[in-house]
């Protein structure tokens, strides 16, 4: 190789291949030297040409390569004092990942050269490592930029119409017998005509993809036999993830990534992913040099005060990078940009997003990280969701995000689970979730699809084991069942686990109806997750985690076909009738020509609710009247909206009600489409008059229509 060099550029930061040449550029603002080694193949044990980067403008180390090519292979050695009570951990024995890596070319083979200590030395991590880390570590890739995109355009589907559907890329393919069995767990499979065509079928507007960011399986899981399935562990914040690529490891990956987004696009289907920007995989002081620490540990991540050798840790994972710091705030700019304009994603969901707003150990809402996306042009207008707790002090932040973030309503998750479980809670709560939850989002001018509603999510049970399990069961995790959550506020029905038991599971079966159907009919914006729809079990484990196997991935050929097409009809219920999916709130006042409320409240006898009622924690039924014409919103053209008035009604109770349907202002007809006892979803049902008594079976949800008069 010629081996020639010009200064190159300090921006844009990473690899650039310009069609000549490649710019390389790597923020290192406390680095002494900076080594970019270039190697022949993913199997080369060394470089085989090693360039000293002597350009060095605003802590940037730069240099321009000519005539290589995208598929080259690189790493960084960084070169400054190993001094870990100081913050500083360099050791250039340790081959580094580009952060800014657009590929990354394999995985990590664990080897005790990739720490930057002794491992067993007597003095941990102060002590240091000389064995070169280069044969155990994957290399990063240059990739071609370019891609035939077509027409590509963001379906920008707004909030109130979205269904969002949270799926794993590997685990939904994973075991389907139509997909072809070479591209099974790959971004290409998520692309198939078979899995876009079920995503279409279903209703879904938009899938959430687990991490999809290049992340490291755990050293103590591969000690284990096991593996991060979920992918909370980053490295590579510009990389899709090598292990979902059907097509190669030399930036294959970032057009097979790309084609799948464009395929999902003619479909009108959005692309969201989960986004893990609070920490990395390098972990504690006792964690592996991979990249960040050993670039510049003292820049990247947030460390103790009195003790540099240690670092905040506000994520459970060892480590939090460090957002106050200029350079990080830009790396995640950066790649939520490139993301946004390079791969065509609509958005993200993230992480413990509590983490990013701590300025200094306070969770700050106003911080920084929040200032920025918000004056940015391009990441402010595509969606933004918030899991919105951390481990933190202070860390449990439902409802105190920005305007213009979607928050996880974690309180909307309890709540359901509660009513629906039997257990004491207030009929004020569920009336406030299933209204969009405005005690929590309507004071700071936000509106209810501020509110991303769940029942689950890839974390906890999943909603069959969460009507078939009250304990935990996941023994299979290698931590005596210690790990995972212990409240699950679940209920199984009478049996722990799989039963024979009929009446056991016709309940269960029911209440997977009821909350699918609490879940699509409350205002807000609904989240459901794979498999849900088809009653995909855990087998109780509720921290699946490390599960890289059936456990996880959905068992097509075992499919509730019932329960599948209820949810089909559900959703597309939700979709027809904007009723269902308001962008204002409800007031509860009379709407001027009409002399009906929005909504109003109804006891099983039909009188309107007293207030001395809502907080009753035995009362489990209620009665819901949604007023079609007291939508208060206009179309794109700036029509108003009307829709048919429903009245659901709502019975957690453990036997039978009648409840009496509201006097004739309310409606001269109703017309029943929804009762879960009876997996039922009709347009035409049976009809009833006002004042009429119907039957409310135990645990079951009722919804009659009283149609639109034009």
């Amino acid at each position: 190789m010629n081996t020639t060099v010009y200064p190159g550029t300090p921006y844009p930061l990473g690899a650039t291949w310009d069609g000549e040449g490649v710019n390389f550029a790597l923020y290192a603002e406390n680095a002494e030297g900076v080594d970019l080694c270039l190697f022949n193949t993913t199997e080369d044990p060394v470089e085989n040409v090693k360039i000293r980067m002597r350009e060095r403008s605003h802590h940037v180390w730069h240099v321009y390569v000519p005539e290589i090519k995208p598929g080259q292979l690189y790493g960084y050695r960084v070169y400054g004092p190993y001094e870990p009570e100081n913050g500083h951990r360099f050791n250039p024995n340790k081959l580094l990942i580009d952060p800014y890596a657009k590929a990354i070319a394999g995985t990590i083979q664990w080897h005790k050269s990739l720490y930057g200590y002794e491992l067993g030395h007597p003095d941990a991590d102060l002590s240091f490592s000389d064995e070169d880390s280069a044969p155990y570590i994957p290399k990063s890739a240059v990739i071609d930029p370019n891609f035939d995109w077509e027409d590509d355009k963001a379906p920008n589907i707004p909030y109130h119409k979205s269904i969002i559907y949270e799926t794993h890329v590997k685990g939904f393919t994973q075991l389907h017998p139509d997909i072809p069995e070479e591209i099974r767990g790959t971004y290409a499979a998520l692309a198939h005509p078979v899995t876009i065509k079920y995503l279409l079928d279903l209703g879904v507007t938009a899938v959430e993809l687990m991490p999809v960011h290049h992340f490291v399986r755990d050293s103590y899981l591969a000690e284990k036999d096991l593996t991060n399935y979920w992918g909370y562990n980053t490295i590579g914040f510009f990389a899709p993830d090598v292990r979902y690529s059907s097509s190669g490891v030399l930036g294959d990956q970032v057009k097979e990534f790309k084609a799948m987004v464009k395929e999902l696009h003619k479909a009108g289907i959005e692309v969201i992913l989960d986004v893990v920007y609070n920490h990395t995989a390098e972990g504690n002081q006792l964690g592996p040099t991979l990249s960040f620490k050993g670039i510049d540990n003292a820049s990247y991540y947030r460390l103790t005060e009195d003790n540099k050798r240690y670092y905040m840790d506000y994520t459970g994972t060892g480590n939090t990078l460090n957002a106050q710091m200029p350079d990080v705030l830009r790396l995640i700019m950066d790649s939520l940009r490139y993301w946004i304009l390079d791969m065509h994603v609509d958005g993200f969901r993230f992480d413990l997003a509590s983490t990013l707003a701590r300025e200094l150990h306070e969770v700050d809402r106003l911080g920084s990280f929040f200032d920025i996306i918000h004056q940015d042009p391009t990441i402010s207008q595509v969606k933004l969701i918030a899991e919105p707790w951390d481990i933190g002090e202070g860390g449990y932040q439902v409802g105190k995000f920005p305007p213009g973030w979607a928050e996880w309503n974690g309180k909307y998750r309890d709540c359901l689970r509660d009513y629906w479980r039997g257990a004491d809670s207030m009929l004020a709560e569920f009336a406030e979730r299933f209204t969009g939850s405005s005690d929590l989002y309507k004071d700071d001018y936000r509106s209810p699809t501020a509110s991303i509603n769940f029942i689950t999510a890839h974390d906890g049970f999943t909603l069959h084991d969460l009507v078939s399990y009250n304990e935990k069961h996941n023994e299979a995790n290698g931590e005596d069942n210690n790990d995972g959550e212990s409240h699950n506020r679940s209920w199984n029905c009478g049996a722990e686990g799989p039963t024979d038991d009929p009446l056991i599971i016709e309940l269960r079966n029911r209440q997977k109806r009821n909350f699918l159907t609490s879940l699509f009919l409350s205002q807000g914006v609904p989240m459901l997750v794979a498999g849900d729809e088809i009653s995909r079990t855990q087998n109780g484990n509720n921290n699946a985690y490390c599960q890289d196997n059936e456990t996880s991935w959905l068992n097509w050929p075992e499919a509730d076909k019932e329960l599948l097409d209820f949810t089909r009809k559900l959703i597309h219920l939700r979709k027809k009738h904007p009723a269902f999916r308001r962008r204002r709130w409800f007031t509860g006042q009379r709407i001027k020509g009409i002399g009906l409320e929005d909504i109003a409240w109804f006891l099983p006898n039909g009188t309107e609710m007293p207030d001395e009622n809502w907080n009753h924690d035995f009362a489990k039924s209620l009665g819901v009247f949604l007023n079609g014409k007291g939508i208060k919103a206009v179309g794109p053209k700036g029509e108003q909206i009307y829709d048919d008035s429903f009245y659901v009604i709502f019975n957690a109770h453990y036997e039978p009600l009648s409840f009496v349907l509201p006097p004739e202002k309310y409606g001269n007809l109703w017309i029943k489409v929804l009762d879960t006892s009876e997996n039922s979803i009709k347009e035409e049902g049976d009809k009833f008059k006002p004042l009429d008594s119907i039957k409310v079976e135990s645990r079951s949800v009722v919804l009659l229509k009283q149609p639109l008069k034009k």
